[in-house]
């Protein structure tokens, strides 16, 4: 198969502003840098005019990084306004100088999750002091908000199947039907989040948090790594998902998660400050097999190896039986979850792309970057 060159990012669907009460020159700090959301964030805060300032677990990876982003349409005008700092989530250094004369700081970085953890405690762990060093960082540092990426997990998962329309005030229960290590980690990192930043308000401290709860991210990806839910739409492609499993998956696209990360940073404290957000197109979730045919309406031969059975609940059960990974899936199977966008139109004023552009956004970047074999 040929392979063509990746087309610069289009923008994201969004009219919100950027303008913010902290001055352009000001860095705005972006946690994970080298990641798939923290990269979209990256081109469109600089895109905006704002001066970046990104951390990566080592600067080796600083080259790397520019070329994805220079591929992706990154001017060397707005590259000049980006710098990188070296810092791990799981180390207290390198976090003072990556907040210092940050106002606001965008967590996006998260650990891996662990496919074949044995220890639960591998995955919550990281997270959630990950999360805490971040936020001691910016109160010692003084900055005035911190955007905090969480995850739907944190909110629709382990619930039951009656559930209506899910919103903000909805958290998943830890020991829900189905709810695994990755899911509870979303819970308890996002809960100390809040708990810390309470605290810090308690104490006379002016910091503000907002976390935006992203559904299942899909989009064009920025390098030769696929990241997120892209690995649903990849497997599709090289023939790693032999059959479809009746699951209805709630998309949204990168750049509107990216344009939710940018307006919540900026937007007036009125609005957002002390806010869960969930980043989600409004739309029903979408069953997966409709994915599938979506990819072979509008690939043509790269969608050669995309299934058309449909894998039977039973075996699905009977595979998460010995599979902890897969329970999660066979506790949701043909739940069709209902998810409120509201805050995200109303607060950050950013209207999504329907879920199946997100989907198909995602399977022609893998094919013009030659990733699906």
């Amino acid at each position: 198969m040929t392979t063509a060159s990746a087309a610069p990012i289009e923008p994201a669907a969004t009219g919100a502003s950027i303008a913010s009460d902290s001055p352009p020159a000001a860095p705005v700090l972006v946690t994970g840098g080298s990641g798939f959301i923290a990269g979209h964030v990256i081109l469109q805060l600089l895109a905006a005019g704002r001066t970046v300032r990104a951390t990566v677990r080592s600067l080796a990876s600083e080259p790397k990084v520019r070329a994805e982003l220079a591929a992706a349409g990154l001017s060397d005008a707005d590259g000049a306004r980006l710098s990188f700092v070296a810092a791990d989530l799981l180390d207290d250094a390198g976090w003072a100088e990556a907040v210092a004369g940050a106002p606001t700081i965008i967590h996006v970085a998260s650990p891996v999750h662990l496919e074949n953890m044995t220890d639960e405690d591998d995955v919550i762990r990281p997270a959630r002091e990950g999360t805490l060093r971040v936020l001691r960082a910016a109160r010692d540092a003084g900055a005035r908000r911190v955007v905090l990426t969480g995850a739907f997990h944190a909110v629709g998962f382990g619930q039951p199947h009656d559930h209506d329309v899910f919103t903000e005030d909805d958290w998943s229960p830890l020991d829900g039907r189905g709810m695994d290590a990755y899911g509870r980690s979303k819970v308890l990192a996002e809960r100390a989040a809040w708990e810390f930043v309470e605290q810090v308000r308690a104490d006379g401290g002016e910091l503000e948090l907002v976390t935006l709860l992203p559904v299942a991210v899909m989009g064009p990806v920025l390098g030769t790594g696929v990241s997120g839910s892209n690995h649903i739409i990849q497997r599709m492609l090289t023939g790693g998902m032999p059959a479809f499993p009746n699951m209805n998956v709630p998309i949204v696209d990168v750049r509107d998660v990216a344009a939710a990360h940018v307006s919540a940073a900026s937007a007036p404290s009125d609005a957002v400050a002390g806010k869960r957000i969930l980043v989600a197109t409004g739309e029903d979730a979408i069953a997966l097999a409709d994915v599938g045919a979506l990819l072979r309406e509008n690939l043509g031969d790269a969608a050669a190896k995309v299934p058309t059975r449909r894998l039977p609940d039973f075996v699905v059960k009977a595979m998460a039986l010995k599979d902890p990974n897969l329970r999660s899936m066979a506790a949701d199977l043909g739940f069709a979850k209902q998810i409120s966008n509201e805050r995200l139109r109303t607060l950050l004023r950013v209207t999504p792309r329907p879920g199946r552009e997100a989907a198909l956004a995602a399977a022609e970047s893998l094919v013009a970057k030659g990733m699906i074999g």
